[in-house]
């Protein structure tokens, strides 16, 4: 069983959250064809090391091909301060050594198994970063959304490395502006020859019963990912007797905190505080937060 438990850098960011400082973190969660996978963790400077806290794993956007996690880093500190440990994740994209898309060896595929042994780690690892591993919140933007859903329903795929007796499986999931079926010629492009496999990669066509609540936040307007997609999975999922609670944003597109600068800045365009509110509900309802 491996554990990569790591050498990393720690400095302290202050400004514009509340009081506390919040300590940073990287770490390597997965080594794959000589190649070292990071996360970047956070934590507030307050928070005792003593006994487990809950976790917030952030995946971003970007098509399977570009992106960065520090995406999330706004995000990943605000939730540090109110008491969650937070990750964001890097994972493997589709570009060669020049940058350009597709990378042969590197598909949706190869994503999604990243995804799901980025939630391995942390489980196998609880103990030692003080999470609890009964609550892991797992939470991603455009199709970082396809990403965290696969980590809870994409069985087929796993990296031939991991410990399955391990769950990958969260224990609710955040999705913002998220796709849900990524049946489309864009991923059908990245995939090349693996272009069969997309079907294990789709969380609407692998919708099943006793998934985990899910929160949704998605503009009527987005072009990027149709709203009526998002629709449609919660209709079916819903079916199935699982939690799926769809915020619908009217006049939002892709980007969710367009039109509000000072949080373009701190979440990249992601969302807003209002959207983050939000989330808090949902967090408290399910008992992820006081």
């Amino acid at each position: 069983m491996k554990k990569y438990i790591f050498t990393f850098v720690i400095f302290l960011i202050t400004g514009h959250l509340p009081a506390q400082d919040v300590v940073q973190e990287k770490h390597i969660y997965k080594k794959v064809d000589d190649r070292e996978l990071y996360v970047d963790m956070f934590r507030s400077n307050d928070l005792t090391r003593d006994g487990l806290h809950p976790a917030i794993a952030f995946f971003h956007g970007g098509g399977w091909a570009f992106g960065d996690p520090s995406e999330f880093h706004g995000a990943s500190k605000r939730y540090a301060q109110k008491g969650f440990i937070t990750f964001s994740f890097q994972y493997r994209l589709s570009v060669d050594k020049d940058g350009q898309t597709p990378n042969p060896d590197i598909t949706p595929v190869e994503c999604v198994k990243d995804a799901r042994s980025a939630i391995r780690w942390l489980r196998e690892n609880a103990e030692t970063l003080n999470i609890d591993p009964n609550k892991i919140i797992v939470g991603g933007q455009s199709v970082g959304g396809q990403l965290t859903l696969s980590t809870a329903c994409a069985d087929s795929v796993n990296e031939s490395t991991d410990n399955l007796a391990i769950s990958s499986v969260p224990n609710a999931m955040l999705l913002y502006s998220g796709t849900v079926n990524p049946v489309a010629p864009w991923c059908d492009y990245l995939l090349g020859n693996q272009r069969k496999l997309i079907w294990s990669i789709s969380p609407y066509h692998n919708l099943r019963k006793d998934l985990p609540p899910v929160i949704a936040f998605h503009g009527k307007d987005d072009t990027v990912v149709d709203y009526w997609t998002v629709g449609f999975y919660q209709r079916e999922t819903k079916k199935l007797g699982n939690y799926f609670e769809l915020v619908t944003l009217e006049g939002k597109k892709h980007y969710l905190g367009d039109g509000d600068e000072e949080g373009e800045q701190v979440y990249s365009r992601l969302f807003d505080e209002e959207i983050l509110n939000r989330t808090d509900e949902f967090l408290k309802e399910f008992g992820f937060m006081k």
